[in-house]
């Protein structure tokens, strides 16, 4: 009997990593590895290394990408992409977050009149 339940307290431990350890990083490779191929033309990326520039060209493995006003353009793989700054927040609580930046620099706060924090 004691021998099931230590089988039992294993198969528990190795679907907890499975759950909390291994799905989670087989998620994000995916979404990297989605992100990485629709890759575009006009793109705004950045990469692993900290490089920030606009896409010019894609090809099969790699990108060219034009990293600043004098036209320098640089030839990298797609794997050293790091993030697709063109895309839109995926989500919600990025949404919100833009949405509550957008409407604070439509209306400025108002101070009521006689208030101590008039300016004078």
């Amino acid at each position: 009997m004691e021998q099931f339940y230590s089988i039992g307290m294993i198969l528990v431990m190795i679907a907890i990593f499975y759950f909390l350890l291994i799905r989670p990083e087989n998620k994000r490779k995916k979404q990297a590895e989605e992100m990485r191929n629709s890759l575009k033309k006009g793109d705004q990326i950045t990469t692993i290394g900290g490089i920030v520039g606009k896409i010019v060209m894609v090809g099969e493995e790699t990108i060219v990408i034009e990293t600043s006003d004098d036209r320098v353009r640089m030839e990298l793989t797609k794997w050293s992409v790091s993030t697709n700054n063109s895309q839109q927040p995926v989500d919600k609580k990025a949404e919100k977050k833009a949405k509550a930046e957008e409407a604070a620099k439509e209306e400025p706060a108002k101070i009521p009149e006689g208030s101590d924090n008039e300016v004078k």
